[in-house]
């Protein structure tokens, strides 16, 4: 049997942990109602050995040296301020490593990624999250091989997923490794998942940084975004900005994680997102409106930022 340690995190997002619950519950009763011994033990693990109202009937265990599991998984935080959930939890990292040496595979849902990278164990490793934290993972943990598209990854005993529904692709895929593929395709009928999505760039939406004190990186940001349609070089958006280009570029870079052309391309894509969505406007329009002038360049960007063809996307997304 399968020994699963589900962590109680200070500040887990329930939602990540009922899936977990409801996915492995699954499994074991397919199998027992096969006549087979159920493959999971399901024990909770606290800092504390509390456990609140939702998961009475399950057993809750404190964290201790002793005790080894052979699965450890991590849900997903409530909060945006991540860097704090990392301190609340500073107490699992030391016993993240421990369980890890002595052979246990780790998984995370979601943002709960920050948590395992925060023990170093993903270094040079890959790795997702939630397709909008990539930014803040990325830089506050740039030895991680960050894979932002991926819905899910496994590097060795490792497993990392992206946000929301991607946990059931996670999840999915650890069956398949214990279970086998039958048992899998079973369990992704059941909840209606699609086995074959691989890919959760499409979901992403641009949220730069503003919280920062670099006013000259706030002003290169406004006048990117407020002529976005018109600019086509660095020069043109620092034009009225005292710095030098050689400064502006690395301050942004350092500030925002991107440099000034990358913010233009992603800011554009955006806009032109926003226009498939919710506007009937032919292509050409759109791509003229979102600040190309080159259909094949735009396709291109578009393709390699999203995931898909703005076709695709404007199928998948416009309101109807």
């Amino acid at each position: 049997m399968i020994q699963v340690g589900i962590l109680l995190t200070k500040q887990y997002k329930l939602l990540s942990v009922a899936a977990i619950l409801d996915v492995f519950e699954t499994a074991n009763r397919f199998h027992t109602e096969s006549g087979i011994n159920a493959p999971y033990k399901l024990t909770f693990l606290s800092l504390d050995g509390q456990i609140d109202g939702f998961f009475n009937d399950y057993e809750i265990r404190r964290i201790n040296n002793e005790e080894t599991y052979n699965l450890i998984l991590i849900p997903a935080f409530t909060t945006n301020d991540i860097k704090n959930a990392i301190a609340e939890n500073q107490a699992f990292i030391p016993w993240l490593n421990r369980q890890y040496q002595h052979n246990a595979e780790i998984a995370t849902v979601c943002t709960g990624a920050f948590l395992l990278a925060a023990t170093g164990l993903l270094d040079g490793k890959v790795a997702t999250t939630h397709v909008d934290a990539c930014g803040a993972f990325a830089a506050s943990f740039p030895a991680v091989n960050l894979k932002s598209d991926k819905t899910v990854t496994q590097d060795g005993k490792l497993y990392t997923s992206g946000g929301a529904t991607s946990s059931f692709h996670l999840l999915l895929h650890l069956l398949q490794n214990h279970c086998g593929k039958d048992v899998a395709i079973r369990a992704a009928k059941i909840f209606a998942i699609d086995m074959d999505r691989h890919n959760q760039s499409y979901f992403s939406s641009f949220q730069p940084t503003r919280h920062h004190n670099d006013e000259l990186v706030a002003s290169a940001q406004e006048k990117i975004e407020r002529n976005y349609q018109d600019v086509a070089t660095i020069e043109e958006m620092i034009k009225d900005i005292p710095s030098s280009r050689r400064n502006i570029v690395r301050r942004f870079k350092q500030v925002i994680g991107i440099t000034p052309i990358e913010y233009l391309q992603q800011t554009r894509i955006e806009a032109a997102k926003k226009l498939l969505e919710q506007t009937a406007q032919q292509m050409t329009e759109i791509i003229y409106n979102s600040g190309y002038n080159d259909p094949k360049a735009f396709r291109k960007v578009f393709r390699k930022t999203v995931g898909m063809t703005p076709t695709q996307y404007r199928e998948k997304f416009q309101a109807r």
